[in-house]
């Protein structure tokens, strides 16, 4: 049985819909999980369709990483290693080789003009929400208080509410 770590944790969103110098979008998720380190659990990669003006599908994983870093610090080293994959500033939601966000934080709400967490659309994204909940389903919101499995079912409710015509 694993023991209860006292290492912070924290949830990392990774995306990638364009190939870079590791291969197709798969590849590029399993190197960033090696540059990143410290992973304790990561999904399995799922595909989605882009939001914005790619028009190339999404690969997609979160993973569970333990750091001693703070916030911002472990977003530096996101930033970094997004710009050591081949990523350059662009167009919002265009296609990308690799991207890095922090969703939770074992230690709750860190929010300053550079970064809010828990990230502030990961309630509503799919695409975050169904991997997610395959590593952490009972981890809780600590904005809404909610556990992942019941922000899934939400969200999974929503995507079945009928459309206006």
């Amino acid at each position: 049985m694993e023991m209860p770590s006292d290492v912070p944790r924290y949830v990392i969103a990774l995306g990638s819909n364009r190939p870079g110098r590791h291969g197709r979008p798969g590849a590029e998720l399993a190197a960033a999980l090696g540059a990143i380190g410290g992973v304790r659990a990561a999904s399995r990669v799922v595909t989605s369709a882009p939001i914005g003006p790619s028009i190339r599908r999404f690969a997609n994983q979160v993973a569970m990483i333990e750091s001693e870093e703070r916030p911002l610090d472990l977003l530096a080293r996101l930033k970094a290693i997004e710009a050591a994959f081949g990523r350059r500033p662009g167009q919002r939601w265009g296609s990308r080789v690799i991207d890095l966000d922090i969703l939770l934080w074992s230690k709750g709400v860190w929010a300053d003009r550079r970064l809010t967490v828990p990230h502030v659309a990961f309630r509503d994204r799919r695409f975050v929400l169904d991997p997610l909940r395959m590593i952490a389903p009972d981890w809780r919101d600590p904005v809404t208080g909610l556990t992942i499995r019941q922000l899934h079912y939400r969200a999974c409710a929503v995507d079945r509410m009928p459309r206006p015509s």
